[in-house]
């Protein structure tokens, strides 16, 4: 494979080869796409457990007496209900309304906040944060030289507990800083999934280790490594959206199925007219998931259509691993044409397929089991 110069590389790159790792362009990075093949990896997280570098995805910090105004403007969810050592969904928009980037905000301490923003929108997030922050007394800092590991499945908080204790206290969307080698790290309880599982943010001085750390402590649970492709098959499976494929700029909350993300009532946030706008004209379309009854396996811009008229389109697609069929994301417009339960039919290759309408996630599974 000829790699462009101009892609980022994972300082554990030279792990994932030694594991086997295809290695492809994501987001401008070079980044593990397989390694056994995304049907096993997949139902290694769904069975067992999982090992991922996500080191692509963005890592900011916003810190100061003022830090709670500044991100409350910049995103749609009421950040003011995080307590410390808590976590939560939220979309950053323009003013158009059209979704930047959702991302995740953990609340570390009364004035320490952290943002992850996904891989392709770091730098637009982060001068989101820096514009609203002006001249307050805040700090907003990118850490490019911190690295993110997840470890998702059902037998994660065996695998994490076994290194960190504190693990063990961590509910869903919670999280804490822990030390590790001397170094202070941020250990989360949440993930891309749908598993049970956790994220930690390491220092790069020693993401070495503790990527060697936590393999060796999965042996016993016989934990694989996990590339991109059944990351996004995990993902799908539980309807989580997709930036850059099922939200965009382009899209609105309310259009993805997203309002409930959004906090009309906190006062101004960026984007918060448009969408006020949008819900008094109408909204124009809506996100909404499809299970295949044929044997045919839909992909992102496949035709939906309603009565033999074209309604929408998929945005992403793929084969379920878990119930074995195919499934997607797609909008449907106008947002009536189409509710829960409905037959639809999805265009695959100039083949149709009937599909029902479904309200992700598709697969019985939540990461808020107890551990």
């Amino acid at each position: 494979m000829v790699v462009d110069d101009q892609l980022q590389h994972t300082p554990l790159e030279p792990e994932h080869r030694e594991l086997g790792a295809k290695l492809g362009p994501f987001a401008g990075w070079l980044m593990p796409i397989e390694y056994e093949g995304t049907l096993a990896e997949h139902r290694a997280v769904r069975e067992r457990v999982g090992i991922f570098d996500l080191m692509h995805l963005g890592k900011v910090t916003v810190e100061g007496e003022r830090a709670v105004d500044v991100i409350q403007r910049a995103v749609t969810n009421d950040v003011a209900k995080i307590a410390p050592g808590h976590a939560q969904y939220n979309l950053v928009l323009n003013e158009r309304g059209g979704i930047v980037d959702d991302v995740l905000v953990y609340r570390l301490g009364d004035e320490r906040w952290f943002i992850v923003p996904n891989a392709a929108n770091t730098e637009k997030v982060h001068a989101i944060l820096l514009e609203e922050a002006g001249d307050a007394p805040v700090d907003v800092v990118l850490h490019a030289d911190w690295c993110f590991l997840a470890v998702q499945g059902p037998l994660s908080p065996e695998v994490v507990g076994g290194l960190f204790p504190e693990a063990a206290n961590l509910g869903y969307m919670q999280c804490t800083e822990v030390e590790y080698r001397g170094q202070q790290l941020v250990l989360s309880r949440s993930g891309y999934t749908g598993e049970v599982g956790f994220e930690v943010f390491p220092p790069e001085q020693v993401v070495h280790e503790l990527w060697g750390d936590v393999v060796e402590a999965g042996q016993a649970f016989r934990m694989d490594p996990v590339g991109l492709g059944a990351r996004d098959t995990l993902r799908l499976e539980m309807g989580y959206p997709l930036h850059g494929q099922d939200i965009s700029e382009e899209r609105t909350p309310l259009e993805a199925a997203s309002s409930w993300a959004v906090s009309f009532d906190k006062g101004e946030f960026r984007g918060r007219d448009a969408l006020v706008r949008q819900k008094e004209e109408g909204v124009p379309a809506r996100l909404w998931g499809f299970l295949m009854q044929d044997r045919l396996i839909p992909r992102a811009h496949y035709p939906v259509l309603r009565d033999g008229e074209a309604v929408g389109e998929t945005t992403s697609g793929t084969f379920s691993p878990t119930l074995r069929v195919g499934i997607a994301l797609g909008y449907v417009s106008p947002r009536d044409v189409a509710q829960a339960g409905d037959e639809v039919e999805i265009e695959v290759r100039g083949k149709r397929g009937r599909a029902i309408v479904t309200k992700p996630p598709f697969v019985e599974s939540s990461p808020k089991r107890a551990s």
